[in-house]
Parts: structure tokens; sequence; C-alpha cells
């Protein structure tokens, strides 16, 4: 697996890095599990809040490494707890902002700082869901974004963004609390992206399983 130095500009946990590779090392130790749909409960309300007493342990470790693992395998950029049925307020990211700067990391109990309308603007772009599979739509976000929580451990984690990760910020915060993008578009787009999503999903599902078996191919000896 290859590296790429800091000229590349990567940061992990919203630090600068030496080097990285190019899957988090998490993925290593992770298993893929099933992404959910939209339709399933379990995301379409607020998700629990990570309990300080799981901060630290083996059970939530595991969680984020089969996270990014799952993420990869579905060819995302982000991917939230309950986009893998679980109840908890927890996602991980590898994404680039619009200038090329790679952001890796995952955000527990993830809290959005409220958008100054007149030094934030909004910017209208394609947008798509790992739990929408298949289609995307032209939806406004804000062009900067302040997430502030904890990572694993239970320390504090502030990430900023702009651009596409500002994007990807304030897209995963909506998954731990029960939004899709698709709960923001209007009537008409909403149902244009389902009827799309219904004939794409196959074709997505069949792609993820292949890529998966590739990620967790064991290697030749």
């Amino acid at each position: 697996m290859s590296e790429q130095s800091i000229d590349t500009r990567v940061r992990v946990q919203g630090e600068p890095v030496d080097t990285f590779p190019d899957m988090a090392p998490e993925a290593a130790r992770g298993t893929v599990l099933r992404v959910t749909v939209v339709g399933e409960d379990v995301l379409h309300r607020r998700n629990k809040d990570v309990d300080p007493a799981q901060f630290g342990t083996p059970e939530l470790s595991q969680l984020i490494d089969d996270m990014f693992l799952t993420m990869y395998a579905a060819e995302g950029v982000g991917l939230a707890g309950n986009q893998v049925g679980r109840d908890l307020r927890v996602f991980v990211y590898d994404c680039p902002d619009d200038e090329g700067v790679r952001h890796v990391g995952h955000v527990i109990n993830p809290v959005l700082d409220e958008r100054d309308p007149d030094r934030t603007p909004l910017v209208v772009e394609n947008e798509g869901c790992l739990s929408v599979p298949g289609p995307h739509a032209e939806l406004a976000r804000a062009e900067h974004a302040v997430v502030r929580g904890f990572d694993k451990d239970g320390r504090p984690v502030v990430l900023e963004g702009t651009g596409y990760f500002a994007r990807c910020l304030q897209h995963e915060t909506d998954h731990t609390l029960g939004r899709l993008y698709i709960d923001r578009l209007a009537a008409r787009a909403r149902k244009k992206v389902l009827k799309q999503m219904s004939e794409m999903a196959n074709d997505v599902f069949a792609r993820r399983e292949a890529r998966a078996a590739e990620l967790t191919e064991a290697p030749s000896s």
C-alpha cells in the first residue's frame, strides 16, 4: 500500500500528518457490514449519543474499524453509524476538500456549528448517499462548516471544512440526527430520486459486493 507525504496535504482528525496510506489503517482491522437503505427505521430517527462509558472500549473501536472498511467497499467518502444499522451518533470520513486537502477520521456525538448567513453562503452542488444507492440531486449546503465532537477515546475533536468536505460534515451529522439528504429536497425532486434509486440499486449493490471481495481478499503468499 503506497503512502502519501505531507506535500499532498493530508489531515487526520483535523491535524496534518507526515505520511498516510491510501486507506485508513482502521480498515485493515474491519469487517464489511451491510449498508442500510432509505426506509429502514434506524435511518429516520435521531440516534443515541455514545455514552462516555463506551469511550476507549474495544467494541467502539471495532465499530469504527468496520465502518471504515464498509465505507471503502461502498466507495463513499463518509459513513454514519445508522448506515450500518447501529443506533449510535458516530461517523467516519475520508474526503477531499475543494483545494485537494484529504481529510480522514471519525467523530462521535457530532454537533454542527450554526451557520452565519452573513458570512457563510449556501452553495448548490450534486449530493448522493450510500443509503440512497445510485442517484444524486442538487442540494444547497453551507460552503463552510465546523463540527465538534469526540474521538473514540473521548478526546475533544473540532473539524473545520470548506467545499466538498464541508458538505460531507453536514451530510454525516444529518445522518446522526435521522435526516437523509433527500429529506431536504422538494417533494417532486425527492420522488424522482427514489424512482432512480429503484432502477439503479441492484447495479450499485453488485459493484459494492465486488469491491468488498477485492478489499477483503487474502494476500497471495
